[in-house]
């Protein structure tokens, strides 16, 4: 079968000034929708970012998060109930322990499934007490995870975790387990794609045909389908929009977003449907694939409000079809287009303070999966999401998507602007806790609006990205801390010098060992991205990494961390000029729908799949102080050489400093 043509469009007509007023559309009103699935403890920023946007613009915009909404239906007594009856439909045979456990304490499940919502909202703080009793919960499969922690004399296997004032936490952490053994229920018995963050990811990854999720969509609707189209039908009949946005950040949110579209289409078929968000930024650059537009009506890149203006003036009638910017629409004849009208995106300081008006903030749920410190602050806690600068200032990591929109295009608001917009949703929300999500925050800017927040002293708690790089010096990590600073994230990547050059990275491993102690020693909790598989890397390079890893743990420097497999995107500079980097690109095939991982052949030949089930496992044992002083080769399951890496160099590299 011929693959569907992409036809760009690049219109001459001269861009129009950002006047700050649409000239038309302000009439229209427009809901933005998190689709499932997305984190659980805090709102994705996107719609809150778009919904701050329009209204600065006077456009009537709501938001709404249906990933929260579907779980708290499912999880729930009445959604618990249908659950049984598809429980039980699955045969005896075939059913697991997790759903055997659920089938014979239903019961129990629907005695405490509201009172684990709402203790896990902070509605119920006492229900804790019980929780932890080890006998008001019903406990599937998951709770064996306990057995792995080293137990105290008390014979407690949380004893170590959370210590004898822990009660909160220790209770969050078995509620947690508890909603994952239900998360299992769901994927057993109703949708083997079904995952609280990556929900149908792998009908969605990377897919160059789009006839796996064709045959998803046009399967008969199962009880999480059904779920989000009833709550789908309800926030529309309640904003009553013209126009909806759906943000898809990740692989994992496309198929409900699809879901959802085709749901709108169906039903109100007046109402247009606008598909954006990183997924669609990254994957979806060359669409040429007509059954997309099925159930949407729109698809635009990288950043939104630029398009979102010109659609709107389109829809208003005061704008041609021919001069959108950046956005998909399919012809009459089939022919799926890009019009690109040539107009400058909104600069960042003009973008508004996000709103997080009309979501549910008091119903997110504060879950603890990882006991590291680190890790946590991904799934525990509501945290304000911010950006600080727009892009990357450094945009020169090979791995990285350096030629796309959201990496090469940097601008840095300013302090005041950055503070105001700090005030205004601390003042909205109620909440001070901040994460900030850029790629790499700008230490410059980090400084500068550090000064400004004790200057007002707002007294906030903030997190966020960074680059190990020098200007991180003792004496910023101390401001940082006082301004704030809680934890700071950061690639250390591959942790080998030679690698590091290649990749462009601009660090060496010594000096991310000075950076990162300079953190720690200001009180600040480190995590460091880590990754393998990277082009031309050996095994040899790869003990000699996790040694380093060892050594940082070892010397306090890093409390957390995680290895990432090295993926190679058609947009970095190792799938734009792989020659450079020693590696062979596989063709990609036609299809027309997702174009982003491209596969590639090392000369090395290194088996890094086996090695990388060594590198998380020594890790995760790391964070929790277990094995820091061990032989790293004990990790590996296969044999691996001695590390050239001696035991002492970080210590050494740290008296240097």
């Amino acid at each position: 079968m011929t693959a569907p043509r992409f036809v760009p469009i690049a219109t001459g007509a001269s861009p129009a000034p950002d006047t700050g007023v649409l000239r038309a559309g302000q009439h229209l009103r427009v809901l933005s929708l998190i689709p499932p699935m997305t984190q659980l403890n805090t709102p994705y920023p996107s719609t809150a970012y778009l919904t701050g946007f329009l209204r600065s613009r006077g456009v009537q915009a709501f938001q709404e998060d249906l990933a929260l909404a579907l779980v708290l239906r499912l999880l729930s007594r009445d959604g618990l109930g249908l659950l049984l009856d598809s429980a039980e439909a699955v045969p005896q045979a075939q059913r697991s322990d997790t759903l055997h456990t659920f089938i014979g304490e239903h019961a129990r499940y629907l005695a405490t499934i509201d009172r684990v919502i709402a203790f896990l909202q902070g509605r119920d703080s006492t229900l804790a007490h019980r929780i932890n009793t080890r006998g008001y919960l019903p406990e599937g499969p998951r709770f064996a995870t306990l057995d792995a922690y080293p137990d105290d004399e008390s014979g407690d296997p949380l004893a170590w975790a959370f210590g004898s004032l822990g009660l909160q936490d220790r209770a969050r952490h078995l509620a947690t387990l508890y909603l994952n053994d239900l998360a299992d229920v769901l994927r057993q018995a109703v949708d083997g794609r079904f995952e609280f963050v990556r929900y149908a990811e792998s009908i969605a990854a990377s897919q160059h045909s789009f006839d796996p999720l064709a045959d998803a969509l046009a399967a008969p609707p199962n009880l999480i389908d059904q779920t989000l189209a009833e709550l789908t039908r309800d926030a529309v009949l309640r904003h009553q929009p013209d126009v909806v946005l759906l943000s898809v950040p990740f692989p994992g949110s496309v198929y409900a977003a699809l879901r959802i579209g085709q749901t709108i289409k169906a039903q109100y078929p007046q109402v247009r449907v606008v598909l954006g968000g990183g997924f669609v930024n990254t994957e979806l650059r060359e669409l040429a694939e007509p059954r997309v537009f099925d159930v949407v009506d729109f698809v635009t890149l990288d950043a939104g409000e630029r398009p979102l203006l010109a659609l709107l003036e389109h829809l208003g009638g005061h704008r041609a079809r021919d001069e959108l910017v950046r956005t998909f629409v399919r012809e009459g004849d089939g022919t799926v287009r890009l019009v690109q009208h040539p107009e400058p995106d909104v600069p960042f300081e003009h973008v508004g303070t996000p709103t997080w008006d009309g979501l549910p903030l008091h119903e997110y749920l504060s879950l603890l999966d990882m006991l590291n410190p680190m890790n946590r602050l991904w799934s525990d806690g509501r945290w304000n999401k911010l950006t600080v600068a727009h892009g990357c200032y450094w945009k020169k990591c090979s791995f990285c998507d350096v030629s796309l929109d959201y990496i090469s295009r940097y601008e840095a608001a300013s302090a005041t602007v950055l503070a105001d917009r700090i005030e205004a949703i601390v003042k909205e929300t109620g909440q001070t806790g901040f994460h900030f999500v850029d790629e790499a925050a700008p230490p410059k800017v980090l400084k500068a609006l550090a000064h400004e927040l004790i200057q007002r002293q707002l007294g906030i708690s903030w997190w966020g990205n960074v680059r190990f790089e020098k200007s991180f010096t003792p004496e910023l990590c101390q401001l940082l801390a006082e301004s704030g600073c809680i934890a700071i994230s950061g690639g250390l990547e591959v942790a080998s010098d030679r690698l590091l050059q290649l990749m462009k990275k601009g660090v060496s491993v010594e000096q991310v060992a000075r950076v990162t102690r300079a953190f720690t020693d200001a009180g600040i909790l480190v995590h460091a991205y880590l990754m393998y598989g990277f082009p031309t890397q050996t095994v040899q390079d790869t003990v000699d990494a996790l040694e380093y890893v060892r050594q940082l743990f070892e010397n306090g420097c890093i409390q957390s961390g995680f290895f990432h497999r090295f993926a190679c995107t058609v947009h970095s500079p190792v799938g734009q000029d792989p020659d450079a980097y020693g590696v062979t690109l596989q063709p990609l095939p036609d299809g027309g729908f997702a174009r982003n991982d491209v596969a590639f052949i090392d000369p090395t030949g290194t088996d890094h799949d086996k090695l990388g089930q060594a590198l998380k496992k020594a890790i995760y044992n790391f964070m929790h102080g277990i094995g820091v002083d061990s032989d790293v080769r004990s990790w590996f399951d296969v044999r691996v050489p001695k590390p050239t890496v001696k035991r002492n160099r970080i210590a050494q590299a740290l008296a240097q400093s």
